[in-house]
C-alpha cells in the first residue's frame, strides 16, 4: 500500500462550506437576474463593486442579516463583490478589455 502525497496541495477542506454555499447562491441569483459572468463586463466595476460591498457590510453591521431583494445574506453579497474585485485586480488585461472605465 502506498501513501498519498498531498503535501503542498490546496486544502479545500479548510473552507467553511456553509458560507461558500451562500456565496454560490448569490452568484446563482445574479446569473439568473443578469447573465452568467455578467459581472465581468460591468462598466466602472471597481468603484461599483467596492461601493456595493460596503453597502452590504454596512447593512449587516446595522443588524440586517438578509438582503431584501434576494433574501440571501448580506455578507455573502459582500463576499461576491470582493471576489469580483479580486478577479479584476488579478486579471487587469481581461478587465480592461471588457470595461469602459477601471477607476
Amino acid at each position: 500500500m502506498t501513501t498519498k502525497n498531498d503535501v503542498g496541495k490546496w486544502r479545500f477542506s479548510l473552507l467553511p462550506l456553509g458560507a461558500i454555499k451562500s456565496v454560490v447562491d448569490v452568484l446563482e441569483f445574479g446569473a439568473k437576474k443578469y447573465a452568467i459572468d455578467n459581472w465581468k463586463t460591468v462598466p466602472d466595476a471597481r468603484r461599483r463593486y467596492f461601493d456595493a460591498s460596503i453597502r452590504h457590510i454596512t447593512a449587516w453591521w446595522d443588524g440586517e442579516r438578509l438582503d431584501d431583494e434576494s433574501g440571501l445574506p448580506h455578507l455573502a453579497h459582500a463576499i461576491c463583490c470582493l471576489l469580483f474585485l479580486m478577479w479584476i485586480d488579478e486579471n487587469p488585461e481581461k478587465y480592461n478589455a471588457n470595461s469602459e472605465s477601471n477607476n
